[in-house]
């Protein structure tokens, strides 16, 4: 059984109120999931908070999780991903630095090699293939890295609105594919 297959046994059984596979699920994920939260944030102490709120969250909407929908680490990124956003948005304030890979971690070769083989991995490498380079980098910075639209438009040196555009074309052509 691998990691992916692992965890919507897992989200279920925390959706019943089982305290022991959240922490079964926070020692599998802990680290992919504080690297999004501190990709987005930039502060390894409001990355911090932000796992704590993201885990709160995923605690109360385990029964929410639909494997129709989408991968169990999906879900729990995008859980992440917005508690660091609703984090970063309290505090009013986006830290700068000229620094463009700050908060990038590297992604282990066996993960990659995990959502390869998988079908839908599959799919969807190659409906990520037919995007134009512009909109599969805005996507990835995006949804991989966790990076937002002002973090990609300033990496990428472009303004905001372009950033905002190419990547909603970008969703908007992969939903095509996929569908």
């Amino acid at each position: 059984m691998d990691a992916e297959t692992d965890l919507a046994p897992l989200l279920s059984a925390v959706a019943g109120g089982d305290r022991t596979a959240l922490r079964a699920i926070y020692e599998r994920q802990a680290t992919r999931l504080f690297g999004v939260a501190n990709a987005i944030l930039r502060d390894r102490d409001a990355a911090a908070d932000a796992m704590q709120d993201a885990f709160l969250r995923i605690a109360g909407r385990a029964g929410q999780f639909d494997p129709e929908r989408g991968t169990p680490e999906a879900w729990l990124a995008a859980i992440v991903r917005y508690a660091a956003l609703d984090l970063a948005r309290s505090r009013g304030r986006e830290i700068p630095t000229d620094d463009p890979a700050l908060g990038d971690q590297p992604v282990p070769a066996e993960a990659l090699d995990r959502v390869e083989s998988s079908a839908e991995g599959r799919r969807l490498r190659q409906c990520l293939a037919t995007l134009e380079e512009r909109n599969r980098r805005g996507i990835v910075l995006a949804f991989v890295h966790g990076l937002s639209h002002a973090q990609i438009a300033a990496r990428l040196e472009l303004p905001l609105g372009t950033v905002k555009a190419w990547i909603r074309r970008g969703l908007l052509r992969l939903r095509e594919c996929l569908a």
